[in-house]
């Protein structure tokens, strides 16, 4: 079940500050988990990705992004640009969630948008900690929905480029208590919230959970129990940025 579109917004203004602070004096580092961005490219990213989803709620558009990159600013302004971006991201979601408008899934409305732009802060701000070595803490209840929408919208719509037909794999979030199931069976994908055993299962804070599934830290860093290849195979199928 999704938050209160407030959390959300409130993540999206919260999330940019820390991102903000852990690229301040480092904008030219290499971020670790986006090899080919330093974190100079990492904040414009994030800015044009604001800039781009802002205009398409404010304009109710219906039929998706126009290509338009956002103007960089150069690194003296890009935190502040960044900043300024988001504040104005958050104004134009402050509107009513049942707003049709064009997303990429089959949920095609401003609440869509409200998670899917917290979520994208909050695991963008952990590429700016990485380049910094260290990923911040994060909300259990946010990590446990960021966890929630990975498993919704993240998952390739193939169920046979997911795991091999009959694999389960478990998710235990060892600190929230919450638990997540994927069966790949028939044909199709399925993803329950519940305890049971399962071909390859891993046990972490549920932060370490949604940093794992977004391949921003490896498999080493949580407890797995069973079947590793099975694991390994769930984690690299997603085609991630």
């Amino acid at each position: 079940m999704a938050l209160a579109p407030e959390t959300y917004l409130a993540a999206i203004t919260r999330e940019t500050g820390a991102l903000a602070s852990a690229a301040a004096a480092n904008l030219e580092a290499r971020v670790p988990s986006c090899p080919d961005w330093t974190v100079a490219d990492l904040a414009y990213h994030v800015g044009d990705v604001y800039c781009s989803w802002r205009k398409l709620v404010e304009e109710r558009r219906q039929t998706g992004h126009t290509g338009e990159m956002a103007h960089r600013p150069p690194d003296d302004e890009l935190l502040g640009w960044v900043r300024e971006e988001s504040g104005k991201l958050v104004a134009a979601l402050a509107v009513d969630p049942s707003i049709p408008v064009w997303t990429w899934a089959p949920q095609k409305d401003v609440a869509f948008v409200q998670r899917r732009m917290a979520h994208e802060t909050i695991v963008h701000r952990a590429d700016a900690d990485l380049a910094r070595g260290v990923i911040g803490p994060l909300d259990a209840a946010l990590a446990a929905d960021g966890v929630d929408e990975f498993l919704t919208w993240f998952l390739p719509g193939d169920p046979d480029e997911l795991a091999d037909p009959g694999e389960t794999i478990h998710l235990h979030a060892t600190d929230s208590g919450d638990e997540w199931l994927v069966r790949v069976a028939g044909g199709e994908a399925t993803v329950t919230r519940e305890h049971a055993k399962a071909d390859a299962a891993a046990r972490a804070p549920v932060a370490d959970l949604l940093w794992l599934l977004w391949r921003r830290i490896p498999a080493s860093g949580v407890d797995v129990v069973g079947d590793a290849a099975v694991l390994d195979r769930f984690l690299h199928r997603p085609a991630l940025t």
